[in-house]
């Protein structure tokens, strides 16, 4: 069983304040003259369901086509951390880490609606990426717009995860999704000079892997 976790992609969906919207169109369309209709697109690159490179916080950082594709690829486990603190700390989710997957997928909101921009959202603690850091983790997905405050001038997670070499998704789509452990696939295009990449992101559900629920309470 699949299940997509992405956010679909479309005109009047909501972006980080300043950033470029989505816009589409078409080049062609099919009549008399044109056997085929051809589309093209405009887009942030953080629009939607994406992975981000470390060129996207550090001037130095790798752009997303150099980043290896094994982080994308795999066991991971999906907990639920809903809260109301402006930042999801390392005590909300220590409990679901035991045996965990070096992929974790956090839910830290009740269900995102694409066509508004959550003022406000959830992000993560610095000390939580260490915890997940510790726990050998390779990849964090959340389900909000970035694993920092959207005030945030310094992104100390953002860092947190490069030090770690540990690769970020955001803005996944978790509400739909039963806690426990999963195999996922969520990967970027090879954009050779950009700093993030829109993912399809899904899960997978093996036959072997046992579906109890898993929070931070475990």
């Amino acid at each position: 069983m699949i299940i997509d976790i992405s956010q679909p992609l479309g005109p009047g969906m909501a972006g980080f304040p300043g950033d470029a919207p989505f816009a589409e169109g078409w080049t062609s369309r099919i009549g008399p003259s044109c056997p085929v209709n051809v589309a093209h697109v405009a887009l942030s690159v953080h629009c939607g369901t994406h992975a981000d490179a470390p060129l996207h916080y550090d001037e130095r950082g790798a752009p997303v086509a150099a980043l290896p594709l094994d982080p994308f690829i795999g066991p991971c486990r999906v907990v639920d951390a809903r809260g109301r603190g402006a930042l999801c700390q390392p005590e909300e989710i220590r409990g679901a880490l035991v045996g965990a997957p070096p992929r974790i997928l956090i839910r830290l909101m009740e269900r995102p609606e694409p066509t508004v921009w959550p003022i406000g959202f959830r992000a993560l603690a610095p000390a939580t990426v260490e915890l997940l850091a510790a726990h050998r983790a390779t990849l964090v997905g959340i389900d909000t717009p970035s694993v920092d405050p959207e005030t945030s001038q310094t992104l100390p997670a953002h860092h947190a995860c490069r030090r770690a070499g540990m690769r970020i998704l955001e803005n996944l789509v978790l509400a739909h999704v039963v806690p426990g452990d999963y195999e996922l696939i969520a990967l970027p295009l090879k954009f050779a000079n950009l700093d993030a990449s829109p993912v399809r992101a899904v899960l997978r559900r093996a036959p072997a892997v046992d579906q109890r629920p898993t929070t931070a309470d475990g």
